[in-house]
């Protein structure tokens, strides 16, 4: 099941632990981040190991739209994560917020 930006907000501003991924580009994620992991999408499949310790845990994954996160959600549920959310929308969603 994804995750709305204002449920992600609200657990971001509790400074909630989370497992957060950003599959954007180096330089989007040096525009703006929230504090996720950065691991690009086209770097995931030969970087999965780094995050291998997520494997049974929620992980939430965002990008810009939404889109490339879906692609990672899907990805790694092909390699065995068990709950994994993409945020919908993604950072432009999240910038939306007030």
């Amino acid at each position: 099941m994804d995750i709305t930006v204002e449920e992600l907000k609200e657990r971001l501003d509790k400074g909630e632990n989370l497992n957060f991924l950003d599959v954007r580009e180096d330089y989007e994620y040096d525009e703006q981040n929230l504090g996720a992991t950065l691991i690009p999408l086209g770097e995931l499949p030969d970087r999965i190991e780094e995050i291998e310790a997520w494997k049974n845990s929620e992980v939430i994954v965002h990008c810009r739209s939404g889109a490339r996160s879906g692609r990672a959600k899907a990805f790694m549920e092909g390699q065995g994560f068990t709950n994994v959310r993409n945020v919908t929308g993604g950072i432009l969603a999240y910038n939306q917020l007030d």
